[in-house]
């Protein structure tokens, strides 16, 4: 896998970032396949990413821990998959997310992985 070079310049850049990058997605749908490479791709480019465990969001709640590295992260790779909107973890997760990227200024970038975008837009199943 191929990662372009990024840039990391935000309005937050004097923020204390302990990640350069969290991934966002649905453990089962992707977790040993595309998210293990991407991981796998930014590691190599010596970013310092973020990737969820599985066995945590087997919780009801996110933990503390896990909302303080979405604020301490300075880009969100969110990939949605074909059951990410399904997950209320996934959905909390994303509304802290965005909440973040308003008031602190990080970026988002979205992955749309075997689902259509306009699926996740508008909520339809084929």
């Amino acid at each position: 896998m191929v990662i372009p070079n990024v840039s990391f310049s935000s309005p937050a850049s004097s923020h204390p970032w302990n990640h350069d990058v969290f991934l966002s997605f649905k453990g089962e749908n992707t977790h040993n396949t595309f998210i293990g490479h991407l991981h796998h791709a930014l590691i190599e480019k010596g970013l310092k990413t973020f990737r969820d465990d599985m066995d945590l969001q087997k919780r009801d709640e996110i933990s503390l821990a896990l909302l303080e590295a979405i604020e301490q992260s300075k880009i969100f790779i969110l990939v949605f998959s074909k059951n990410y909107t399904t997950s209320t973890w996934c959905l909390d997760e994303l509304i802290k997310i965005l909440e973040c990227q308003k008031l602190i200024g990080q970026i988002v970038r979205p992955i749309f992985y075997d689902v259509d975008p306009l699926d996740v837009r508008k909520q339809l199943e084929k």
